[in-house]
């Protein structure tokens, strides 16, 4: 697998997460992405930009342009300095919420991609990474 291009944003206002929902959908759409796929990713990247700003109190997103073969893909990976997620099973449950949300947000994001991993530390923050193949 190759990584063809890569960027890191930093996410640490809501004005950083329209701007990394922008970032993505352009990124889904120059790798060809249908309009369903562009959705998705974007979707995920704005569930995960919005939790790493309001449960992790900021950090990073890191959006990685991959090929494999005839295989294109976009790879996500927010990180966070805060206080990491106590119990990552707990979490990835439809209906669980520690906010005033739905509890959809880790689930529903991990639905709309073809890869996702979490590791999460308590007390010295989480890591989230998504992947969207064309």
């Amino acid at each position: 697998m190759d990584i063809v291009r890569s960027e890191t944003m930093i996410i640490q206002s809501s004005a950083d997460v329209v701007l990394v929902r922008q970032s993505v959908r352009q990124w889904a759409v120059e790798l060809r992405f249908s309009l369903i796929e562009q959705t998705k990713i974007v979707t995920a990247a704005s569930e995960l930009a919005r939790n790493t700003l309001d449960y992790g109190g900021g950090g990073t997103v890191k959006l990685e342009a991959l090929h494999e073969g005839m295989r294109r893909g976009l790879r996500l990976t927010f990180e966070d300095k805060g206080p990491g997620i106590p119990d990552i099973e707990l979490a990835l449950k439809d209906g669980f919420t520690t906010g005033n949300g739905l509890g959809l947000g880790l689930s529903g994001t991990k639905r709309l991609v073809n890869e996702f991993n979490i590791i999460s530390e308590v007390g010295n923050g989480t890591c989230v990474t998504i992947t969207k193949w064309k």
